[in-house]
């Protein structure tokens, strides 16, 4: 095998560059274990995402007449996130992505989809965060990603939806529940999962 050596390395004597290589190795290490996800924190975040999408219903049930748009957006969130499980499930699209759901719709939705994520999270190994899914997008494009890219979107999709129902509570004059991760792990609510 030959090794490639940089011109601005040829000068470096081989110690120094045996010590470079390995620190090298040593960073390129760090940067794929941290892109790489744990499954188990995986669990422990949809854990906290099915807390906080109970917050914001349990906020929107003591409203004599919630926002439309923060039920718009609570039924987008639902509707997202049994979309992206039914991709890696290889199941037929159930809901539109933008639903028309009341509350009443949305409250057994949430209950259903928490605990068939549950179910799908316990049902996979850590290898298959790394597999790729290929998929059709609502638009009809394929698209491959990986598991573990899906499952952090799906996450970070439904945090930023309950932003926006936040800020629409806020200004139809509503206090909106506190659904940040760090409330949720300071006061006990979200799951520790073993």
């Amino acid at each position: 095998m030959k090794l490639f050596v940089p011109e601005r390395l040829r000068c470096v004597d081989a110690r120094r560059l045996s010590d470079l290589l390995n620190q090298k190795k040593w960073l390129y290490s760090i940067a794929v274990n941290t892109r790489d996800m744990d499954l188990r924190y995986i669990r422990r975040l949809f854990s906290y995402d099915a807390w906080a999408n109970r917050e914001v219903v349990n906020a929107l049930c003591k409203l004599d007449a919630p926002p439309a748009r923060s039920l718009r957006f609570l039924a987008h969130i639902l509707s997202a996130e049994r979309l992206w499980l039914e991709r890696l499930r290889h199941e037929t699209q159930t809901h539109p992505v933008w639903p028309e759901f009341n509350l009443a719709r949305c409250e057994p939705e949430l209950e259903e989809i928490a605990r068939l994520w549950k179910t799908y999270l316990g049902s996979i190994r850590e290898q298959d965060l790394f597999r790729p899914l290929t998929y059709k997008n609502t638009k009809g494009e394929n698209w491959t990603s990986e598991v573990q890219d899906i499952l952090m979107h799906v996450i970070l999709h439904s945090a930023y939806h309950r932003g926006q129902i936040a800020a629409d509570m806020r200004a139809a004059g509503f206090s909106p529940p506190n659904t940040d991760l760090i409330h949720g792990v300071r006061q006990g609510l979200v799951d520790q999962v073993p």
